[in-house]
């Protein structure tokens, strides 16, 4: 069975449970994200790989997705 984990969502999401947003947990070397509203839908991805997901976002080379 799966140890349960503390998901945190960002404080820019405002007070309680019915705001939508994305929320991640930590678990060993994972991180796991999931949409507050779709809860059991959950993406696995490393503290590497996150963190070149967050820089690609942020410059803008994700950007052609959205079109």
């Amino acid at each position: 069975m799966e140890k349960s984990m503390t998901w945190r969502k960002s404080s820019f999401s405002g007070p309680g449970e019915t705001n939508d947003c994305v929320e991640l947990a930590a678990t060993g070397s994972e991180i796991r994200l999931r949409e507050s509203d779709a809860p059991t839908d959950v993406i696995t991805i490393t503290p590497a790989g996150l963190g070149t997901f967050i820089r690609g976002v942020k410059a803008g080379t994700l950007d052609q997705l959205g079109r």
